[in-house]
């Protein structure tokens, strides 16, 4: 989902319009406050991934002020965010980007260099929310399910976990059993395929 924040009615369209021509899915708003309210919302982003084009200077909260409540609410990886500004300067740019903005672009932009870095900052997007997915599922594991983990991702088979826990391989065999059900994986290569 590509969310576009700018208090340009034109602007907004033209953007929608460039990012439905690569298939992308778009959604604009007039104000970054309409914007911060839409993304607290369960299921207010995409499961494709999201990518937040924001102009810097709008009425009421501008651009800067709303990307500093996304790094603030930890949600810079999740919704990268791509500048947009006729109004910029190098040091703003370089701020920006130094905090963990996606990209910073002046106006007018080039439609095809600025939907390519949308492709990438979605990419990405989808990339954090598969990390962030693992993390959940890694958090629900037992702290005895971690070390058989571990001793798993080792190249350790079943007997030789069990000797070197003190616990029986049946027992082993459970805590493996466990793992790969709250991983969601079927073998020992796709596990430690997932947490590489």
């Amino acid at each position: 989902m590509l969310h576009i924040v700018d208090d340009e009615d034109v602007i907004r369209d033209a953007l929608a319009w460039l990012a439905q021509s690569r298939g992308l899915e778009a959604r604009g708003y007039a104000s970054g406050e309409e914007f911060l309210d839409a993304v607290k919302l369960p299921g207010a982003t995409g499961n494709d991934g999201d990518c937040v084009l924001l102009d810097v200077r709008m009425p009421g909260m501008n651009g800067i002020a709303v990307f500093d409540q996304l790094v603030k609410n930890g949600l810079s990886a999740r919704l990268p965010v791509i500048f947009l500004t006729g109004h910029g300067d190098v040091p703003m740019a370089v701020d920006s980007l130094k905090r963990g903005a996606f990209d910073f672009f002046e106006k007018p932009f080039n439609d095809n260099v600025l939907m390519d870095r949308v492709e990438e900052a979605l990419a990405a997007s989808r990339k954090a929310a598969e990390a962030a997915a693992v993390q959940a599922r890694l958090a629900t594991l037992s702290a005895r399910e971690r070390e058989v983990l571990d001793l798993i991702l080792a190249g350790m088979m079943n007997k030789v976990v069990a000797d070197k826990l003190g616990i029986s391989m049946r027992t082993v065999e459970v805590h493996r059993a466990h793992i790969f059900d709250k991983m969601q994986v079927k073998t020992a290569v796709e596990l430690a395929g997932l947490l590489k």
